[in-house]
């Protein structure tokens, strides 16, 4: 992934996915127009940033453990967008490829910020080299046939750990979704759990390239209640469902065998 692109996710976009990660609380004060509306955006790089949020944390295989924390999968997509701006503003996105995403996150209660748990360093997300090309953002698009899910495996055993879900079955996709990211981007302010993102995108000098994950499905029961341990392997699999169905998919994980046609896969290890 080119280290010149800004990186931003998607906080509740799934229907309950807060709730099973115990960080509903932490939006609690957050105001949304619509009950399944997200509740905001965080940013997970900022390139020249001399915080912690300068530190690049994308990785095709890898995630770095952290003794004394527990740390979830998040098995999400992401958007690969080309950035257009008016002034300082943005004034479009254009998505131009998806892919598998994992927007792996500590679990602690008290963070200030959401994005205090998204970036510790080096190894700390996971975004699929394999990137699916975007004919048009909208209903009637190839994303309609295409679900994400998720597994570990532990001890040469493969469990599931997100739900198999539809990408049609996020609260906000499609237009309704960028016109969303577009607006908050340029009017989010430094408030609760989120901050101001503007700020951020201009002191990054207005990348003409932006990758943004758009929220974590549910889990299972398995995933809710597991945290990662070092050597377990990561799946996160994006595929075309009219293609492959989801026993196809798991035979692939326990073989190590992949097709590479209509499939975003992203395989870490834990280190």
């Amino acid at each position: 992934m080119d280290k010149t692109i800004i990186g931003f996710g998607i906080a509740g976009n799934f229907a309950l996915h807060l709730e099973q990660a115990g960080e509903s609380a932490d939006f609690i004060n957050v105001i949304v127009l619509e009950e399944d509306a997200p509740k905001g955006i965080f940013p997970t790089f900022i390139p020249k940033s001399d915080t912690f949020l300068g530190d690049y944390p994308f990785s095709d295989d890898k995630i770095q453990y952290l003794d004394e924390k527990n740390i979830q999968i998040e098995p999400e997509i992401a958007l690969l967008c080309e950035v257009f701006y008016e002034n300082d503003k943005i004034s479009t996105l254009n998505p131009t490829h998806f892919m598998a995403y994992n927007d792996c996150s500590i679990r602690v209660e008290g963070a200030k910020k959401i994005s205090h748990k998204k970036n510790w360093g080096e190894n700390s997300k996971g975004v699929s080299n394999q990137k699916l090309e975007i004919d048009s953002f909208s209903l009637g698009s190839v994303m309609d046939d295409y679900s994400l899910t998720s597994f570990i495996k532990r001890d040469s055993k493969v469990i599931q750990y997100g739900e198999n879900s539809d990408l049609l079955g996020y609260s906000y996709f499609y237009e309704k979704l960028l016109d969303w990211i577009v607006d908050k981007l340029n009017t989010q302010k430094d408030s609760g759990p989120l901050e101001d993102l503007n700020t951020l995108i201009l002191k990054a000098q207005k990348p003409k390239n932006l990758l943004i994950s758009i929220g974590a499905t549910r889990y299972t029961k398995f995933g809710e209640t597991n945290y990662l341990k070092k050597g377990d392997i990561i799946y996160v699999v994006v595929y075309n469902h009219k293609r492959y169905d989801h026993d196809r998919i798991i035979q692939m994980i326990e073989k190590n065998e992949f097709s590479l046609s209509q499939i975003s896969i992203l395989k870490q290890e834990v280190i």
